[in-house]
């Protein structure tokens, strides 16, 4: 399988995601590579180069595959969405391992990382392809009325700049959503389920190295936004929002 390399000049982005350096110019080329996943290989194209960074797979995926694999019910049941898709291979291998998934990939407002989702999603037999937002973080999102109980991402942490307007994405998606039900049918579940499995939750998967100052920040962050954060193993970190909003049904 071949090695993907990224730009070392994409890493200095800019604040609003675009690059210093005159990379828009660049020809966009593509490269088609196999990706082993959990119990099955997909055929993955990545750009070349891209200037927003979504040119390649990133080794947060493929571990966050494995540990969803080892821990199916914190997807299992869940509508999702997952913040900087890159490729899409990520929500690719969980709507083919778990066919009753509902999943949404998003990323930068670039129409060429969606039709390049879309592309894979075919290529891997995943059709119709999946449901694509364009969003670039920090700004208001298409979707005023979220309903997706399950936010994830891998390796979304690179760029410093991005935290406060990625941690204003993730305010918005988890404590826009409402759990819909009747107060006492909810107050049941609260006693009968794992209260992780009431809320809205953010899963994320961290395997980049970056200084341990500039990953604290995010984390940090999200704390000083009302939200809470726990590692749960294999740099797989939950959030989730301070309280739990029930919507009551009519």
């Amino acid at each position: 399988m071949d090695t993907a390399l990224f730009s070392p000049s994409s890493l200095f982005a800019c604040s609003d995601g675009s690059s210093s350096e005159e990379e828009e110019d660049v020809h966009q080329s593509f490269e088609e590579r196999r990706h082993h996943f959990p119990g099955m290989e997909l055929l993955i194209r990545e750009f070349s180069f891209h200037q927003l960074n979504a040119n390649l797979l990133w080794p947060g995926s493929l571990n966050f595959a494995e540990w969803l694999v080892q821990n199916k019910s914190w997807v299992e049941g869940r509508r999702i969405i997952e913040l900087g898709s890159g490729t899409g291979a990520l929500a690719i291998f969980l709507q083919k391992s778990f066919q009753i998934l509902n999943i949404t990939t998003s990323d930068y407002d670039d129409q060429e990382i969606e039709d390049n989702i879309a592309h894979n999603c075919r290529v891997n037999g995943v059709v119709p392809v999946l449901p694509h937002i364009k969003h670039s973080w920090g700004d208001p999102f298409p979707c005023s009325d979220p309903d997706w109980d399950l936010v994830i991402a891998s390796d979304i942490l690179l760029y410093v700049k991005q935290y406060d307007n990625l941690i204003k994405t993730l305010s918005f998606l988890l404590n826009c959503y409402k759990i819909k039900g009747n107060k006492e049918s909810s107050r049941s579940s609260e006693n009968d389920m794992d209260t992780q499995q009431l809320r809205p939750v953010f899963l994320m998967s961290w395997r980049r190295r970056i200084g341990k100052e500039d990953e604290s920040l995010f984390f940090h962050g999200c704390k000083n936004a009302g939200l809470e954060v726990e590692h749960l193993g294999s740099r797989v970190y939950c959030i989730t929002p301070g309280e739990i909003i029930i919507e009551e049904a009519a």
